[in-house]
């Protein structure tokens, strides 16, 4: 059997550990799955469709703010958030190459 070496980056892992985290959460797909629908959506349009408390909704906005996943552009009193596709295509790639590998480590 073939040892690995074990060299992780601790702030890579911290970031990392986050975005998985954000997307772990089925509330936070959904919310995703609808910003997606709709490109750039306001805030009160999220909650009020998907039927969420407004502060609910904020916090799991802000956590997938924090990982990097949705922008925001505020105009005026509203908030829109988008997609950051990128950040996202990252992730998926990084979770299919490591659900891919065939290596055993430690």
């Amino acid at each position: 059997m073939r040892k690995a070496r074990v060299n992780i980056n601790n702030e890579k892992l911290q970031t990392s550990a986050e975005i998985l985290r954000a997307l772990a959460h089925p509330l936070r797909l959904k919310i995703l799955s609808f910003i997606d629908q709709n490109g750039t959506i306001n805030v009160n349009k999220i909650y009020n469709t998907l039927k969420l408390e407004q502060s609910i909704t904020s916090q799991h906005l802000r956590i997938l703010r924090m990982a990097g996943l949705v922008g925001t552009q505020r105009d005026g009193k509203f908030i829109h958030y988008s997609i950051e596709y990128p950040k996202i295509a990252n992730a998926v790639k990084a979770i299919n190459k490591f659900l891919d590998e065939d290596e055993e480590v430690l």
